[in-house]
């Protein structure tokens, strides 16, 4: 097999990933061993290879939005056969006898393991997962068009649960990478109002074109009150200026593993029960609903395609904020 390989993090533009090739990896019990043809590059791909986000291990495969055909069935393992087309994200397993796995929130498990952070993900043309882990895949998604789905959309589609939007709000976008793009349109699905702040003209012009009521900067106020937001920059700024931005009793839901700080703010801004949520991971559940969603609008993503040896690239497009839409990597 064929793998980009995280030695140690550094900036982007300094190439931290190596091409290697090693020997195929074996699916162990309860596993698949997956034969990768296509799988995304995320924001937190370039936190964990820049060193933002703190490393579990190293060496290590990064990537968790990969899409691929099961190419052996590890022992044990019931309803995959050779030949499937499965799907793999982040949340790579869960204890499933825990307080929160008992309550449905298995993606607050104390004991869970990611994909790409704590074992090897898809910057490669085979991986393995846990069976119980892998994604069914609807119908009329390509393998490049699929793969977005996996982490930007399913933890977009999150993020709008969490910040509690109803059909027919007011919602505030603060950001317009890959994961807004599939959030808005479930959003408008649901009949909602979108108002989108980003730096990119750009992006504002494309949620202009996807169906934005209102787009902006981030030092633009959106022109009505929200019912609720949701933040995508990695910026803590971004979060206050949401957070400016709400009615009465609403909610900003950060959508990040990483922040760089939340600055000083009035209370006066988080007054008349105004409240700031963070956005931790997915459930299989949440994974589910979604893809379902997606398949029902159906929600179409924008593709920046690279090849696995072009990762490097990919990432430091990302870092500069050059990609539009969702950069996916192709195993030739």
């Amino acid at each position: 097999m064929r793998a980009m390989l995280l030695d140690s993090p550094a900036p982007a533009a300094h190439s931290p990933l190596r091409l290697i090739e090693r020997d195929d990896p074996a699916p162990g019990p309860g596993e698949l061993l997956l034969a990768v043809s296509a799988c995304g590059v995320c924001r937190t791909d370039l936190q964990l290879a820049e060193g933002d986000l703190a490393a579990r291990r190293l060496p290590l495969i990064p990537g968790h939005q990969a899409v691929g055909r099961v190419a052996a069935v590890g022992a044990g393992v019931e309803g995959w056969s050779a030949g499937d087309r499965a799907g793999v994200a982040w949340l790579a397993s869960t204890c499933g006898a825990c307080r929160h796995c008992a309550a449905g929130r298995e993606n607050l498990c104390e004991h869970a393991t990611f994909t790409g952070w704590d074992r090897d993900g898809g910057y490669a043309t085979r991986m393995t997962v846990r069976a119980d882990f892998a994604h069914r895949l609807p119908g009329g998604f390509g393998d490049l068009d699929a793969a977005p789905l996996l982490c930007g959309g399913v933890i977009g589609y999150r993020s709008l649960r969490v910040s509690g939007i109803q059909p027919g709000g007011r919602l505030g976008l603060f950001g317009f990478g890959a994961s807004a793009l599939c959030a808005i349109q479930v959003a408008l699905h649901w009949g909602c109002d979108v108002f989108v702040c980003t730096r990119s003209e750009r992006e504002q012009q494309t949620a202009r074109d996807l169906g934005a009521s209102w787009a902006g900067g981030y030092t633009d106020r959106p022109p009505v009150e929200l019912d609720a937001a949701i933040t995508f920059a990695p910026s803590g700024d971004v979060v206050i200026a949401a957070l400016r931005s709400l009615a009465r009793g609403a909610a900003v839901a950060i959508n990040a593993i990483h922040l760089d700080r939340i600055p000083q703010f009035d209370y006066g801004d988080l007054w008349w029960e105004r409240s700031l949520r963070s956005v931790a991971n997915f459930t299989r559940e949440d994974a589910r609903d979604f893809l379902a969603l997606a398949a029902e609008i159906p929600v179409r993503t924008r593709i920046e395609a690279h090849p696995l040896a072009g990762a490097n690239d990919a990432l430091a497009r990302l870092a500069a904020g050059q990609v539009s839409g969702a950069a996916v990597l192709v195993m030739e």
